[in-house]
């Protein structure tokens, strides 16, 4: 019998076995962060869109979580002022998977499988995924946080999709409310889908340390939050880049605080 979803949350909310490894894009011709386990051969890797004028340093945890379990997880430092051009993030996305795959990352004894990768983001950096995702055939699934509309369009690009997507929204966002933002990419997507509405949180709740946008975004870092996205994204990318079916009761289950909105598989199944 497998293991139940409260107990799956709290194993994957905890780092993973892995000892983690930081690195720095630039020296690869981009700026931005990676975050690798130590040594490992053919390893699912992601990139990571930051939020509106977030640098990806406030995703470090996020990043280092992932990277215990096993995903290399790289976040380029493009676009981060005021108007940023989504179609040029969406394609530093793509470029970040291009050298995690085609770059030494390290000393020895790791590389990234090109079969295995994943994109994910927050605000803006979710819509920009799934632009990304629509224009790289290489990528197998997508999540997204508070996900924002782009343009082009993010709900345009989502009806070309077939991969699992996995978006989470927070219930009364003041920055890129549910309705017209995640919810509207969810149900456009053209594949396996699943939204869930995080309460009690804000639009900046994933994001860590301080930063002076919080003068002009709702929110602030609150380590529940933290807590649920990284076991779920931990959870979705193993499941969908790796094949495990460990994890997918939780995937399937409703949890405290991030229950599930919409997901046509399991109304179905139901």
């Amino acid at each position: 019998m497998g293991a139940k979803p409260k107990d799956l949350l709290e194993e994957l909310s905890h780092p993973g076995p892995h000892d983690v490894v930081r690195g720095n894009l630039a020296l690869a011709g981009l700026p931005g962060v990676v975050f690798t386990p130590r040594s490992g051969l053919g390893l699912p890797g992601i990139a990571f869109g930051h939020g509106w004028l977030q640098p990806p340093g406030r995703y470090r945890e996020l990043l280092a979580h992932l990277a215990s379990w096993g995903i290399v997880a790289a976040a380029p430092s493009t676009q981060r002022g005021p108007l940023p051009s989504h179609r040029t993030f969406a394609a530093d996305l793509r470029a970040t998977l291009d050298l995690i795959t085609g770059v030494r990352l390290g000393p020895g004894g790791l590389s990234v499988d090109p079969a295995k990768l994943g994109l994910a983001g927050h605000s803006v950096g979710g819509g920009a995924a799934v632009l990304a995702a629509a224009a790289d055939t290489r990528v197998k699934a997508v999540a997204t946080f508070a996900a924002a509309q782009t343009l082009p369009q993010a709900t345009t690009a989502a009806r070309k999709l077939t991969i699992p997507g996995l978006h989470l929204a927070v219930e009364g966002d003041l920055v890129t409310p549910a309705s017209g933002n995640a919810e509207a990419i969810a149900k456009a997507w053209g594949g396996p889908v699943q939204l869930r509405i995080l309460d009690k949180s804000t639009h900046l709740a994933v994001t860590e340390g301080t930063h002076w946008s919080q003068r002009l975004l709702q929110g602030k870092p609150q380590r529940r939050t933290q807590r649920l996205v990284r076991a779920l994204f931990t959870a979705f990318f193993l499941t969908h880049l790796t094949g495990t079916s460990k994890y997918r009761p939780l995937l399937e289950a409703n949890v405290k605080h991030a229950a599930i909105e919409f997901d046509p598989s399991l109304t179905a199944a139901a």
